[in-house]
This record gives structure tokens, sequence and C-alpha cells, in this order.
């Protein structure tokens, strides 16, 4: 690996290390902020979702101001911006402006991500490309296992606001790092495709308000039924517009390529499974055993900590055998660990009860998140990596949107915040459905193309111009 290649990951890590700690000391903090701002559980899962809201909407378009003006110049300007609303969310006095101000943290994640791993593609060959992500993801997954910890240190030592405090200067340092260390760089469009953004952001907003307010306003309501069909209207004409715009900010041919369409489907169901899982895990703790959010953050310890861990390793053999045996094999474990959670967890059972369990799913996703990007961004020609990348993290938040209204309104059906017991059950129903998510994920990924023999950087360039038959 060069200097500058290591500079690369290493900063583009750092970005992705902001999103994941805010994102894990965020759900820690959850109960505190619920008692501080008496905040109801759809004000609490708005905390989450107008993040992920702002973010799924822009996902594409940040990937596209990207390729437009300057991989390296916007992906500084999110940083910027997430950093700024970092600070709102700690001066936030009601719940209000901190939903608000989560939001704006969405809009530059939606620039930060998409970018930090088009960043490490363009950067790395194919051939050395899992092991980069792999990287990648065990550097982020050093603030998704410390972040637990730290948002339950803060939440009962401090206050929760110091959770947000703590961007400040990671943010600071990666920016004029960044600026520094890391060459521009643009895509393949020479221009914006202005229609196809206000189509993909608008139909996007659409789809996504009305999966984070059906469970509020009433799946049949007027509300949700107009933003749904609107959404879905308008991700239609988005499609019919990138099939003749003459620089499409993403080529519908992508989703002719089984790579990139299956590999992109599954990682939706992982991350499903994974953000239902993240919503409620920590609450269990806190509401059903009594622990304080200290105790709770080192509780998921064991479980986060095996993407730092098993990141790496995962990404290289995604090199070696292949990234549908790691999505497969994966999402396979994913169902079985979160099975035998929605079995076991109850106010009876204890914290060795369900270790195994949560050891067992945290490989599993570890196993099939870097195999699913590799897969996605070897599908397409290096130029278009941009492209592609947007389209993965766009999907894999719209994922992680779906599996956490989905789980919610299983637990609200069945359970609710009146008792431990009312609690359990309705967490032992949501445990069900983050397993049916990844076992759903696992049966389409029995679609991916095999194994494929790793290829030189000119083979790789020669065989990226034939797309048609690169991902079938």
């Amino acid at each position: 690996m060069s200097s500058r290649q290591a500079w690369v990951l290493g900063l583009a890590s750092l970005g992705s290390f902001m999103m994941a700690l805010d994102s894990m000391v965020v759900t820690t903090a959850l109960s505190s902020i619920r008692q501080d701002l008496a905040a109801s559980v759809e004000s609490l899962e708005w905390v989450v979702n107008a993040y992920n809201l702002t973010f799924a909407v822009l996902l594409l378009t940040g990937a596209a101001l990207g390729d437009r003006f300057g991989r390296r110049r916007v992906f500084v300007v999110g940083l910027a911006v997430f950093t700024v609303a970092s600070v709102a969310c700690a001066l936030s006095p009601d719940v209000g402006v901190l939903i608000a101000s989560r939001a704006l943290q969405g809009l530059g994640a939606a620039m930060v991500l998409p970018l930090s791993l088009t960043l490490i593609s363009a950067a790395f060959p194919p051939q050395q490309r899992g092991r980069a992500m792999g990287l990648y993801l065990g550097l982020t997954g050093l603030a998704t296992f410390s972040g637990p910890f730290i948002g339950g240190a803060v939440s009962e030592g401090l206050t929760w606001q110091w959770i947000f405090w703590l961007n400040l200067p990671i943010g600071v340092i990666a920016i004029l790092l960044t600026a520094h260390r890391v060459d521009e760089g643009v895509g393949p469009n020479s221009r914006l495709d202005l229609a196809g953004v206000v189509l993909v952001t608008s139909g996007a907003f659409g789809i996504v308000w009305a999966l984070v307010r059906g469970n509020v306003a009433g799946w049949n309501s007027t509300e949700v039924l107009c933003a749904l069909v609107l959404g879905v209207v308008l991700a239609v004409a988005f499609v019919f517009w990138e099939r003749r715009a003459a620089a499409p900010m993403l080529p519908m041919r992508f989703f002719r390529l089984r790579a990139f369409a299956t590999a992109n489907l599954a990682n939706f169901l992982v991350f499903a499974s994974l953000y239902g899982t993240m919503f409620f895990l920590a609450q269990y703790f806190q509401v059903v055993w009594g622990q304080g959010p200290l105790v709770a953050g080192l509780m998921l310890m064991p479980w986060t900590g095996t993407l730092m861990v098993c990141a790496p390793i995962a990404g290289r053999l995604a090199d070696r055998v292949g990234e549908r045996n790691l999505v497969v094999g994966g999402l396979l474990l994913q169902t079985l660990g979160m099975g035998w959670i929605a079995m076991t967890a109850d106010t009876d059972s204890g914290y060795l009860d369900l270790l195994p369990a949560l050891v067992i799913g945290s490989v599993g996703t570890t196993m099939a998140m870097p195999a699913a990007q590799k897969a996605v961004v070897a599908a397409v020609q290096p130029r278009e990596i941009g492209q592609a990348s947007g389209a993965f993290m766009m999907l894999r938040i719209l994922g992680g949107v779906f599996g956490t209204v989905v789980t919610v309104a299983v637990f609200a059906g069945v359970g609710g915040y009146g008792s431990a017991e009312e609690f359990g059950a309705g967490f032992s129903a949501g445990m069900t459905a983050v397993a049916a998510f990844a076992f759903i994920g696992m049966l389409i990924g029995l679609g991916m193309p095999g194994r494929r023999p790793v290829a030189t950087a000119a083979s790789a360039q020669a065989a990226s111009a034939a797309p048609q038959r690169g991902g079938s």
C-alpha cells in the first residue's frame, strides 16, 4: 500500500468513523434523551430517522455533486456540515430542535459516506479492493465498538449532549488533513443532471416519509398513502428520465448487472436487520434488565466489537473465496443469531444467554457487508464507481429506515413501554422481524454471481469495458 493510498484509506475511514460513532452513541443515549426531553417513542424514532431521511434522500445527489465538482471538495464540505450540525444537536433545547439538527447531520453524511467509498474504490485496483474495504469497515468498527461504551459513559457521567460535542474535534482534524493529503478527482460527467437530482430527491423523500410516518399516522391514512404514491411515481419518472438522459446520474443499465442488482438488494436487507436490532437492543438492556446507559453500552461491546476484528478478515476473504459465499454465509449467521434472541430474550434471561447469539449475528453481518460492497463496485467500470457507490449507500440507508420502521411497528403491535414484561414481548417480536429480513437477504444472495478469478489491473480494465456481461 502506497503512502497516498494509506492517507485516502485512513481519512475516508475517519469520515465514516464520525458517522458510525454518532449512530452508536445516539442509540445508547435514547433512553436518556427520552427522559430529559420528555420524548415519546415516536419522537425517539424521529431522532434516528430524521438523520436517515435526509441521508437516504440526498445520497445520490451527494455522489453526483462529488463527481461534478470534485470528490475531495464535496467530501470536505460534507464533513463541515456534519460538524456544524453536531454542535446544533448539542445545543438543542427540545426534541424538535434536536430532530431538525439530526436532519442537517444527515445532509452532511450524504456527502461524506458515498464519497468515502468512492475515494477508496478509485485509489485501489480491483484485486486490492476487498482488503481495503475490509480495513475501512474495521477502522469504522472502532467507532462501532467504542460507541456504546462512550455513549453510555457520557450519558451517565456527563449529559447526553456531550455525545455530539465529540464530533467537533474529530471533524476539524478530518477537514484539515483531507484538504492537504487527498488528491482531487472527478467522475465521468462534466455536468450535473438537475432533472435527475430533483426526481430522485423528491421520490426518495416521498417513500421515506411514508415509511417513517406510517406507524404514527396510520398506513391507510391520506398522508401516508399520498406520500407513498407520489414517491413511487417520481421514482418511476426518475428511471424513465435516466434511461434517456445524455449524462445520467445513475445509469439504469447498472441494474441489468446481476452482481450489482442482487448485492444491493441483499445489502438492503443486511441493514434492515442491523438497524432494527440496533434501535431496540440497548433499550432492552435498560428497560427490561434495569441497567444504566454505561452498563448497557458495555453489554453491547461484544456485539459491536466483532465488526472491528472481523471486517478486515472478511474483506481479505472476499478477494479469495468470492462475494456470494460471504454474503450468503453471513446472512445465515445473522438469521440464526437474531432467531436465537427472539426465542430466549425475556425478563428472566441473563446476559450469557444472549451473548453467543449477539456474537454470531455480528460475525454474520460483518461477513456480508464488505463482500456486498466489493460486488457492487466491481460490477461497473472504474470511472463509474462514484455513481455505483451513491446507489449502494442510498439503498443501504433506505434499508436501515425500512428495518427500523417495520421493527418498531412489530414492537408496537405486540408490546410497549408500560412494563418490563410488555417491552420484552415487543422486543422478541421485533427480533423475529429482523431475523426474517436476514433470511430473505440470504435467499437473494444465492442469486449473486459465483467467484470469479482475480484479474490483473489490465484485464479488469478490459473486462469493465463490457458491462453487459460483467455482472451476469
